[in-house]
């Protein structure tokens, strides 16, 4: 069954560089949810966060974060398309500000929400970069904007660490929000319009038709499982690594802690591939494949105290296997309705937000009451949990 579409597609008029611009801010907008990951510890410390719940900071993002996919990225299926991203991309810099300016924990965690809130400019523009899309083209441009994401997702540790060492973890959110006006006004010049169908009940109906998704499309319900217990393991690895780079013996400096997300960042790599693999049919196999990788990556992460090469592999392993996950599946959500991408990629992704909040705050608890070892096996279990089910629910052979 697909979703009602509530919006007649634009022109198809995607061109490279604007596929590039997509991709560009797509990763400006996400790594505002993840720039904290590096800095925990020196935000801890100068708000007062305890260290066992040092994973809220996290945790209220990724909250911000899934109530934005429930109440926002649907708006992209009624309202004129390049009008909304503007808006959002404004107030995600009013945001950061918030955040860069905040006195207290309390006023920390509430700027944190308003920016996952806001932060999902980045599924309106995958949604919008989907409807815009040849469909013979789809995995391929989706594969080119996500890559994107997940680009800017680990960059932010490495960009937020460098800028925290010269001028402290407010000077990354200030930065960022400045760099996010820069890209509203990219924006609002180089997208095309679209023909909006505004109304009141069109909202409600939007609404109502994502809470209905995981009950009628078997499908999005399946993926949507095996993905929030990928960004469970995801999230498991980079919101807590911070602590034991810190920690002696290492002591490693914010810098150097968030430097490991560049050898993250050769996931990526996997976006292309993973997307072209889907336009030939071969979605259930990337799936499989990566929800393999995706656990064997937990051993070399174990001996990250031992050796920082361990970790880097581990890094890799990791994030090439998610970013090849999660390409073949939005892909397939998508094919279940394009015109009606803001309420598919909205759902989908709040089972991302879910799983990434719920890494954030076991993780960091694991560590606290047991050390490295036990959050790998946290992170393997996930793993392992996706990959179960994969194998029952979808299987090799009927897998899309």
């Amino acid at each position: 069954m697909s979703v009602a579409s509530c919006n007649q597609s634009p022109p198809r008029v995607l061109t490279r560089p604007l596929t590039l611009l997509f991709a560009l801010a797509c990763g400006a907008a996400v790594a505002n949810v993840y720039a904290a990951q590096p800095l925990l510890v020196d935000i801890a410390d100068e708000l007062a966060i305890g260290r066992a719940a040092v994973g809220a900071v996290v945790m209220c993002t990724q909250i911000g974060y899934g109530l934005g996919l429930i109440l926002l990225v649907p708006l992209g299926d009624l309202l004129e398309r390049r009008r909304l991203v503007t808006a959002q991309a404004v107030l995600l810099a009013l945001a950061l500000a918030a955040v860069a300016t905040a006195g207290s924990a309390g006023a920390l965690l509430a700027g944190l929400a308003a920016v996952g809130l806001l932060a999902v400019l980045t599924q309106s523009l995958v949604a919008f970069a989907a409807v815009l899309a040849p469909d013979g083209e789809r995995g391929r441009v989706v594969g080119t904007v996500t890559g994107g994401v997940v680009l800017g997702i680990l960059l932010a540790r490495t960009v937020a660490g460098a800028l925290a060492d010269l001028a402290g973890w407010r000077a990354v959110y200030a930065l960022s929000a400045a760099l996010t006006l820069l890209l509203a006004v990219a924006l609002r010049r180089a997208l095309p319009r679209t023909d909006p169908r505004p109304a009141a009940a069109g909202y409600r109906q939007a609404l109502g038709s994502l809470a209905r998704l995981p009950l009628r499309e078997p499908v999005f319900r399946q993926r949507g499982l095996i993905t929030l217990l990928v960004f469970a393991a995801f999230s498991t690895l980079w919101s807590c690594v911070a602590l034991p780079l810190s920690e002696p013996p290492l002591a490693l400096p914010p810098a150097a802690v968030g430097a490991f997300g560049l050898a993250g960042a050769a996931g990526t790599l996997a976006a292309a591939p993973a997307g072209r693999l889907h336009d030939r049919g071969l979605g259930g196999w990337t799936v499989g494949t990566g929800l393999a990788l995706l656990v064997l990556s937990w051993l070399p992460l174990a001996f990250t105290r031992q050796s920082l090469w361990a970790l880097a592999l581990g890094a890799v392993l990791l994030d090439f296997a998610v970013q090849a996950v999660h390409v073949s599946n939005q892909s397939v959500v998508l094919t279940l309705d394009p015109a009606a991408g803001g309420r598919l990629i909205g759902g989908y992704m709040v089972f991302y937000s879910i799983g990434s909040a719920l890494g954030a705050i076991t993780s960091t608890a694991v560590y606290a009451a047991a050390g490295w070892s036990a959050v790998c096996l946290l992170g393997a279990t996930f793993g392992l949990l996706a990959l179960l089910a994969w194998s029952r629910t979808l299987g090799p052979a009927r897998a899309r």
